[in-house]
């Protein structure tokens, strides 16, 4: 396969995955054939599902391990190219998933923030339409940029504040547009954009307590979310959940969106990987605008959601603010590097 159509074939399968899951998550919120009225459960099995395929995967790597190791070696092989084709495979990238208590605790701030963000992803995608949905949660960038400020003391460029206004334009313009504006879904979806900024800046604080191995991390987030739900599963939602033992809960369409479901979420983290490598963090950003705005023009078409010049015109001017805001950081990011190396060069 050429370079070329290796990348669109990655490209496509990011926007595939990406769309999908969106899609499926707000059938599995809102419709009334399939969807049950408990959406933290729903949640909360996705988070099973995720956990369970990092540890599948981490045995099925060490499997792989143990049988390179195993195997005999050929004339003008070395040590090294004996175990090189299995550990280049892809499920060598998943460590093993064993769970340390001790370590879990470490992390339980940061999964509590990440059940607080997929908390309120989702409830936000129930409550409203999803040609709306990116506009709802767009003030990621905004609320990264004070968090910054306040908790790690990053100070913010003029051009990088005018990006910031244009989306916060963007969203005010996407408000005054949306037909069937959702005042709830709305506020879930600024939730979740604090919560996205937050789970950002303590990510990466925690990455050092898992040797900077993000399949280890998303191991321990997901089995700690899965335990944090439970007590909330079971106040708010064990009467929905009982009621739906006759209809839903025993339905094989409702079981299969549901693994669908877990398996998107597992793999978007996969896709967006493949996309950054086969292409540039810049491209990627570029990819996940693009997909955006086409994710949002589709759902007009798919479920009927009323457009309006107004809507319309501020999904665009959201979009367009976060990829300017994405080209001015990475060209900030260059030229810091090219300052630092030619302080280097002076002391030298």
């Amino acid at each position: 396969m050429s370079e070329a159509k290796h990348i669109a074939t990655v490209v496509a399968t990011y926007w595939f995955v990406s769309i999908s899951m969106v899609y499926l998550n707000k059938i599995l919120m809102s419709s009334d054939a399939v969807s049950i009225e408990a959406p933290l459960f729903i949640t909360w099995f996705q988070c099973v599902v995720t956990a369970l395929i990092c540890w599948m995967a981490g045995r099925l790597s060490q499997q792989l391990q143990k049988s390179a190791d195993k195997l005999p070696l050929s004339d003008g092989d070395s040590e090294l190219s004996k175990g090189h084709s299995p550990i280049k495979s892809f499920l060598s990238q998943f460590p093993r998933a064993e769970y340390n208590p001790a370590l879990g605790k470490k992390i339980l701030p940061l999964s509590c923030i990440f059940v607080g963000m997929i908390t309120f992803n989702n409830l936000c995608l129930k409550w409203v339409e999803v040609s709306f949905y990116n506009i709802a949660r767009c003030l990621t960038l905004v609320f990264n940029v004070v968090l910054s400020y306040v908790v790690l003391g990053s100070s913010t460029t003029l051009r990088t504040g005018c990006c910031l206004i244009l989306v916060i334009c963007g969203f005010c313009m996407g408000i005054k547009g949306e037909v069937r504006f959702s005042v709830i879904g709305t506020m879930f979806g600024m939730c979740s954009s604090l919560f996205v900024s937050l789970n950002s800046i303590f990510t990466k604080k925690i990455l050092p307590e898992v040797d900077n191995d993000h399949w280890k991390l998303t191991f321990y987030n997901n089995v700690n979310a899965a335990v944090l739900f439970l007590p909330f599963i079971a106040y708010l939602e064990a009467g929905t959940l009982y009621k739906a033992l006759g209809y839903q809960m025993i339905s094989p369409i409702f079981w299969a969106a549901m693994m669908v479901a877990g398996v998107f979420g597992f793999s978007i983290g996969i896709v967006t990987v493949m996309q950054i490598k086969a292409t540039s963090p810049l491209t990627h950003n570029i990819s996940g605008t693009a997909k955006a705005a086409f994710q949002s023009m589709m759902a007009f078409a798919i479920w009927k959601n009323p457009a309006t010049m107004m809507g319309i015109s501020g999904m665009f001017v959201v979009l367009g603010g976060s990829l300017l805001y994405t080209i001015v950081k990475m060209r900030e990011g260059k030229m810091a590097a090219l300052s630092k190396g030619g302080d280097v060069e002076m002391k030298k």
